[in-house]
C-alpha cells in the first residue's frame, strides 16, 4: 500500500492565512458542537499589527498538506511577556488541529519544536493561542456541548496523539456552568455577604460608559494584582488594555461589568460577555454580506440566552479574608440577577485552575458544575 505524502509549509501569504483559518471547519464538518469563530476576528489575532501579543514575540504558523490538500495546522511562539516573567526557556505551541493520524501530529509538533529549539527554547508547552490571556488549553473532557465564546473545542484523539508523542500534563483548567436563577446563592451565604458588605466604606457600581477605557484599565489593574501568583500568569500591559477596550466596546453592556471599592480603592471586579457563539452558530465564520445584521439583531434586539464570565478578581490583600469572599459572591450575584432580567438562563465561568480551591469551592457552593476540562501539555526539547 502506497503511503500518502505529507508535507508542511509555513504560512506566508494572505491565501495561506485564509487556509489556516478555515481548516477547522473542514475537520469538524461532522461535529454538531463545533462553532466556527468569526474569520475577521481570528485574522486580527493572527496579525502582529493588530494583536499586541505578537508585536515583540517571534512566531510562525504552518499548514500540513497530504497530497496537496490541507489536513492540519500548528503555530509556535516565543512569548516575550512569558519569558520576561519566568525566564524558563519554554516556547509555546498553539492552534493545533489535524486529522486523526499519528504521523501528522508528529510532523506538526516536531516542526514547532524544531523552530523553538532554533531560538534557544528548552521546553515546548501549550496549546496557547497565543497566550494564557487568550484561548488556551486542549479540551480533554466535555466534547458533547458547544464551546462558549473564546473557548476552544476539540476531539478526544488530540490528547491521545500528543500523549503518544511524549507530551505530559502541566496543568488542567475547568469550565463551570450553572443555570441562572433567583436565590442560587444559599440563603445563609447571602446573609454573610450582605453583612460583610454593609459598611459605609464599601461601594459597588457598574460600568461607566463615559470612561470606558478608564474602567477597563481599572479592572485590568485589579486582575494583574489578583492573578499574579497563579500558575502561568502573564500581566496585561497598557497596550493590551487599549486593545481589549477596542475589542469589548461593541459587545459589552453596562450591567455586565461590576467594580467594587473599599475605602475608595477599586479592589474587586467581574466582567461578563454575552455568548457570541450562540448568535453566530450558523454563520460558518462569515460576517459578510448579511450576517453582521443578523448578529446585531440577535445581540441587541432578540438577545442571547447564555453568558460567559471570563474575568473576575479580588486584590491579593483580601484573599482569604471574609470581605474578599463577600465581594466575589456579590459580583456574581449582581451580574446574574441583571442577566436573568434580560432573558439569560445559562452561564459559564471559565477558566478556573484546578488548584484554585477557593474559587472552585465558591462556585460549586452555588450549584456550579465542572463540565469541561482543558489541559496544558509540556515536553522537554
Amino acid at each position: 500500500m502506497i503511503q500518502s505524502a505529507l508535507e508542511i509549509r509555513p504560512v506566508e501569504t494572505a491565501r495561506d492565512r485564509t487556509t489556516f483559518i478555515r481548516l477547522p471547519s473542514q475537520l469538524y464538518a461532522d461535529d454538531p458542537n463545533y462553532i466556527a469563530p468569526l474569520e475577521f476576528e481570528l485574522a486580527a489575532r493572527l496579525d502582529a499589527a493588530k494583536n499586541p501579543e505578537l508585536k515583540s514575540s517571534p512566531h510562525q504558523l504552518w499548514i500540513a498538506y497530504r497530497n496537496g490538500q490541507p489536513v492540519g495546522r500548528i503555530a509556535a511562539i516565543v512569548n516575550q511577556s512569558h519569558q520576561a516573567l519566568y525566564q524558563d526557556e519554554a516556547g509555546h505551541f498553539g492552534f493545533i488541529e489535524g486529522e486523526n493520524d499519528a504521523e501528522l501530529f508528529g510532523l506538526l509538533t516536531e516542526t514547532a519544536a524544531g523552530w523553538l529549539r532554533e531560538r534557544g527554547m528548552k521546553k515546548i508547552a501549550g496549546p496557547f493561542n497565543f497566550s494564557v490571556n487568550e484561548e488556551c488549553g486542549l479540551l480533554v473532557d466535555g466534547f458533547d456541548t458547544p464551546p462558549y465564546f473564546m473557548m476552544p473545542h476539540g476531539r478526544p484523539y488530540h490528547a491521545e496523539r500528543l500523549e503518544a508523542l511524549g507530551f505530559e500534563k502541566a496543568r488542567d483548567m475547568y469550565a463551570l456552568r450553572y443555570a441562572i436563577k433567583r436565590d442560587f446563592i444559599p440563603e445563609k451565604r447571602m446573609r454573610f455577604v450582605e453583612k460583610a458588605l454593609s459598611r459605609p466604606n464599601i461601594t459597588i457600581r457598574n460600568l461607566n460608559t463615559k470612561d470606558f477605557l478608564g474602567d477597563i484599565r481599572t479592572i485590568i489593574d485589579i486582575y494583574n494584582d489578583a492573578w499574579s501568583e497563579n500558575w502561568g500568569f502573564v500581566p496585561f500591559t497598557e497596550e493590551h488594555v487599549r486593545h481589549m477596550a477596542r475589542e469589548l466596546r461593541p459587545i459589552i453592556e453596562t450591567h455586565n461589568v461590576v467594580i467594587c471599592y473599599l475605602d475608595g480603592e477599586p479592589v474587586a471586579f467581574g466582567l461578563v460577555l454575552p455568548n457570541i457563539n450562540e448568535a453566530i452558530r450558523d454563520f460558518g465564520g462569515k460576517l459578510l454580506p448579511f450576517n453582521w445584521a443578523k448578529l446585531l439583531w440577535r445581540l441587541k434586539v432578540k438577545g442571547v440566552s447564555q453568558a460567559r464570565m471570563p474575568l473576575m478578581g479580588v486584590r491579593k490583600k483580601l484573599h482569604g479574608k471574609p470581605v474578599g469572599a463577600a465581594f466575589a459572591y456579590k459580583v456574581i450575584e449582581l451580574v446574574n440577577s441583571a442577566n436573568l432580567d434580560r432573558g439569560v438562563v445559562d452561564a459559564e465561568l471559565s477558566w478556573i485552575l484546578e488548584d484554585n480551591e477557593a474559587m472552585l469551592t465558591m462556585l460549586l457552593d452555588m450549584s456550579g458544575e465542572i463540565y469541561k476540562t482543558y489541559r496544558i501539555y509540556e515536553k522537554p526539547l
